[in-house]
């Protein structure tokens, strides 16, 4: 027979949606269970996007968990557009009223949330399999198995944040789908070399897309465009650090090279589903939604949707009423067809489409060139790229 045991919030999942959401919840005195399909070690080595808006990055420091992230992150103030043979800095804190973004590894930040709930023993139970949502539209109670043992939670709310391939969001009947499949995807490889740049170097050239990052001031992280269906054996180190070079060439620059730690490719697609809310489910991160990496918003989107869904749950549990959670996905909603439009926006303008439409390339230059000559274009890439404020969103 089942065990059961009752908390306020069930979380499905144990990436930053859910550890996050589980941290705010908790400050406010919330109970929650966190349950996890990956073991401890797979989901702290995830190797994922690390560039935090401006938001992000305060809303962390607040919630206790960003000791770290203030001492080894990397604050960055703004990012190059590197094409026709010249870079163009983006200058954030001029265009956005100081506000900047910092690059801290996800892998990182997910320790971090994982070590401070482990420090106050909430429960947070990894390799927790056979996970099943139930009665979501009453009294909602999930089934799983964890340590060999069939067990039930039940709980007035579930969070789910289990990912794009989670069980949260294919229960949810009805849901409306808007999807589109990109024709190339991104090869990307961590380096062991300090990075060529300071800044984050986003390339548009005759052979596609490339984008130097970092993860530290050891360790380089870059992309090139490639086809979404090769296979990475095709891709020798010498192969890739040739195209790197050739892609991010400009005159009195070079890229230093060093041993390949990890490569892979990674398909793009935009995907949103509405609603994000079904009776007593709530769905936050990829579960709802997924952004081409361009734009640097899949994390920050996950960690703007719990923000929201904190504040309606808190509402909720102390006496504020449901008016937060009943507006919850519209809300989130609001926000995220604003990323996708942006993440569509600057993929569309740097990569190289496999037609080859000679005029629609020309587009693509022109409005590089747009972008980085008026102050107006520029200012639009470097406020949504910050993320645009928390109050933004309120203003009439």
């Amino acid at each position: 027979m089942a065990s059961e045991e009752r908390t306020q919030v069930g979380i499905v999942g144990a990436g930053p949606a859910g550890l996050v959401l589980g941290r705010l919840l908790e400050l406010a005195g919330i109970d929650t269970v966190i349950l996890e399909a990956r073991s401890r070690d797979y989901v702290e080595h995830r190797i994922r996007a690390g560039v935090l808006e401006h938001d992000t990055a305060e809303l962390l420091a607040e919630a206790g968990v960003g000791e770290r992230m203030r001492a080894e992150g990397l604050v960055h103030d703004g990012i190059e557009l590197r094409f026709g043979g010249a870079g163009h800095r983006i200058d954030f804190p001029k265009l956005t009223g100081g506000r900047h973004v910092v690059l801290y590894g996800q892998t990182e930040l997910v320790k971090d949330l994982i070590a401070a709930r482990l420090d106050t023993g909430a429960p947070l139970r990894f390799e927790a399999t056979d996970v099943a949502l139930h009665d979501i539209e009453g009294e909602p109670w999930i089934a799983y198995v964890h340590e060999g043992a069939e067990r039930i939670l039940r709980c007035d709310a579930i969070a789910g944040c289990d990912g794009f391939h989670g069980v949260s969001r294919p229960a949810v009947p009805g849901l409306k789908v808007w999807e589109r499949e990109y024709p190339f995807g991104w090869l990307g490889i961590l380096a062991d070399v300090p990075p060529s740049t300071d800044e984050l170097i986003y390339a548009h050239s005759e052979r596609g897309f490339a984008l130097h990052s970092m993860r530290s001031l050891q360790l380089s992280r870059l992309y090139v465009q490639c086809d979404p269906t090769d296979d990475i054996a095709n891709w020798s180190d010498a192969r890739i650090w040739e195209e790197l070079h050739q892609r991010l060439a400009l005159d009195g620059w070079s890229l230093q090279e060093g041993p390949i730690l990890d490569k892979g490719i990674t398909p793009m697609r935009s995907f949103v589903a509405e609603p994000m809310r079904h009776g007593r489910l709530l769905l936050a991160g990829d579960a709802a939604h997924i952004v081409p990496p361009t734009g640097a918003k899949g994390l920050n989107l996950a960690v703007a949707d719990v923000r929201l869904l904190a504040e309606a749950l808190i509402a909720r549990f102390t006496g504020g009423g449901e008016a937060l959670l009943d507006a919850y996905s519209d809300s989130a909603l609001q926000r995220v067809w604003r990323a996708e439009h942006f993440s569509w926006w600057m993929t569309s303008m740097l990569h190289r489409f496999p037609e080859r439409d000679a005029f629609g390339e020309r587009l693509q230059l022109s409005q590089l060139d747009y972008t980085c000559r008026s102050e107006a274009a520029s200012t639009s890439l470097a406020e949504n790229y910050v993320g645009l404020a928390t109050d933004w969103w309120s203003r009439a």
